[in-house]
């Protein structure tokens, strides 16, 4: 029973137990305890005084300024003026409502209007709450968005990086979802130093902050120069409390580039094409065996052939002539080559990446990329086998010279 009828109930009994002689107040209050489920010692403190059994009278409930009748009439001038928000709205109210009842639009009293001419932007979002989330107006706001931890993080563009010294990188999640988000499926971690354009990257299963973490610091660890800045995209699977406490603690710096802004990761957006897009296609990739395939290519060979035999070029001057625009560029060099030149690397990592060239065989490891990639696709033909015929135009037993070339590995990777 409610507090109201269990007060109804003791104030009958309160009758009863006022004349009532020891023995039957005893009765009395272990009835009152098995009906009420109070303890003892309470039911005698209620039923010996008179007053606290009194029944509470309702609170007069205030009366509203902005009834329905208001809201009725600010619904429809919210929705003739397209929804905007309170803050936009407040001073259309002012100047509008008078013109949309001459032109017969509203029916209203000369009370709405004044109050609708006196409302501020704040009781406006206050009485449309209702309205927009039947419209589905709300702000699609993230939860694991932390907009304070985005404050902390400065923005940087292309021009204010410093590209003379090694270990300032920037990061970028490429999806391999084929042409369906839906579900599970693999991540590539990509990850490149502004300054000698060395790439390092991580397939992970479902991108998320704690795989992310970890294969940030699987990627720090293979670079062969300290990480010294990092530079993702405003994606919350890099800025959040995980990874900016880590780079924290690493003395790591940590910046962001500006929101639909593609241009300020231009270095690692380059790769994402000519490392990733170019050696594993637009297939969907979402089974273990096809993730434990693209580690192992991500972690030995590609990243070897690319950062020790794939010379890259740098900007160093643009000018404007009239309408076109002349880029000079300097010579052709590796990543491997670049770090050797820098005054910064220490004689012996020069040396162990000398080591690690030395006893690399660029031919082997373009075969063993191709053998790689050929199991890859096996793993996709079970899962599709409309498109084994397909994939099997370009195939092995061909001619070994053509079939390693690079033009035919891109047509073998992209053709579906």
């Amino acid at each position: 029973m409610d507090i109201m009828a269990r007060n109804q109930y003791l104030k009958k009994i309160q009758e009863e137990y006022l004349t009532a002689s020891k023995m039957g107040k005893s009765q009395l209050l272990n009835e009152s305890q098995k009906r009420t489920g109070l303890c003892r010692k309470h039911l005698i403190t209620k039923l010996s005084q008179g007053n606290c059994l009194s029944i509470p009278t309702p609170r007069k409930k205030r009366s509203q300024y902005y009834d329905g009748h208001f809201k009725a009439v600010l619904v429809k001038v919210w929705k003739i003026f397209d929804y905007p928000c309170g803050q936009r709205l407040a001073p259309l109210l002012k100047t509008e409502v008078d013109r949309l009842r001459l032109f017969n639009e509203l029916s209203c009293s000369d009370i709405i209007t004044d109050k609708l001419k006196s409302i501020s932007p704040a009781s406006i979002d206050l009485k449309l709450r209702h309205e927009k989330r039947v419209l589905n107006l709300s702000r699609n706001r993230n939860p694991s968005n932390n907009p304070l931890l985005y404050q902390k993080i400065p923005i940087k563009v292309n021009s204010d990086w410093d590209k003379s010294v090694p270990g300032n990188c920037q990061l970028d999640f490429v999806a391999h979802c084929g042409r369906s988000l839906a579900g599970e499926f693999i991540n590539s971690l990509s990850l490149v130093d502004i300054f000698s354009g060395w790439w390092e990257g991580f397939a992970i299963m479902h991108k998320s902050q704690i795989k992310t973490h970890n294969a940030l610091k699987e990627l720090a660890a293979r670079l062969p120069f300290p990480l010294k800045e990092i530079h993702p995209d405003n994606d919350f699977m890099f800025i959040n409390n995980l990874i900016y406490p880590w780079a924290l603690k690493n003395k790591v710096a940590f910046s962001r580039s500006r929101p639909y802004k593609k241009n300020d990761n231009a270095y690692i957006e380059q790769k994402n094409w000519t490392h990733i897009r170019k050696v594993f296609g637009y297939f969907r990739y979402d089974s273990i065996e096809e993730q434990k395939i693209m580690n192992n290519l991500l972690s030995n060979q590609l990243r070897l052939y690319k950062n020790f035999f794939q010379p890259i070029t740098k900007l160093i001057k643009k000018d404007r002539i009239g309408s076109k625009v002349y880029r000079r560029y300097d010579n052709p060099k590796t990543p491997y080559q670049r770090l050797l030149e820098s005054n910064v690397i220490s004689d012996t990592k020069k040396k162990h990446l000398s080591l690690i060239y030395n006893s690399l065989n660029p031919a082997k490891l373009h075969r063993e990329i191709n053998i790689e990639l050929t199991n890859l696709l096996r793993f996709y033909n079970n899962k599709h086998p409309k498109n084994i015929m397909k994939i099997r135009r370009i195939s092995p037993s061909s001619s070994v010279r053509k079939f390693f070339k690079h033009q035919d590995i891109k047509t073998l990777i992209s053709v579906r």
